[in-house]
């Protein structure tokens, strides 16, 4: 089982709050991945889930001993709008992978995604000790790659062709954020806000992923 810091009970933002799913967001889930528009961005098959399909999806993913996830709640009314998730722990290596959906289409442009994956890389160096968190994307969701991109995600490499959509073949790009990399980007916004942009940034060594 992995280590109880692995499983805050909340994360909180400006614009959202990250908490622990409950079986009550079943019904959130439902409506969701059975959106044409919200399958059409998560899934490689060309359709919406069925509904036993998505049962077992939260049942493993969501309430699931094996990875961390969260749902997105907009503040201050506590909406539900989507949910964000790390799967596939390498303790070894210090690295995992990071999965989001949006499924509320007035919540999509709005900032509420990019903060949520903000905070769970930031609890993933800052609180678990990892050094990488990678992810991949359709190449046609433009959106979320340049949500990506400002969070400090890199392209790392593309599977050519990979999924078939709208009448033609797309890529799938691979990112991923490094640790040192997080870091410093996050040392220099500060150092700008208070005029010590010339310095260099302190190199704490952070603790190593761990298991229970």
């Amino acid at each position: 089982m992995l280590h109880r810091r692995w499983f805050p009970d909340h994360i909180d933002g400006t614009k959202v709050v990250l908490r622990r799913h409950t079986r009550d967001n079943l019904s959130d889930f439902m409506r969701w991945y059975q959106d044409p528009d919200v399958a059409r961005l998560t899934r490689y098959q060309d359709g919406p889930m069925r509904p036993d399909e998505i049962e077992r999806f939260f049942t493993m993913r969501a309430m699931g001993q094996d990875s961390l996830a969260m749902g997105i709640h907009i503040r201050p009314s506590g909406q539900i709008i989507g949910s964000c998730a790390f799967s596939q722990l390498d303790a070894d290596n210090g690295s995992v992978l990071f999965h989001i959906t949006i499924g509320e289409h007035d919540a999509w442009g709005r900032g509420y995604g990019s903060e949520a994956t903000a905070l769970m890389v930031d609890h993933a160096f800052t609180s678990l000790g990892l050094h990488r968190v990678a992810l991949s994307v359709f190449a046609f969701n433009e959106r979320a790659i340049h949500a990506y991109e400002r969070v400090g995600f890199t392209v790392e490499g593309r599977a050519r062709e990979a999924i078939w959509r709208d009448g033609r073949w797309w890529d799938e790009l691979h990112m991923s954020v490094l640790e040192p990399e997080w870091r410093s980007a996050r040392w220099h916004a500060r150092a700008i806000a208070d005029g010590r942009a010339g310095q260099s940034p302190a190199k704490p060594q952070p603790a190593p992923a761990s298991r229970e």
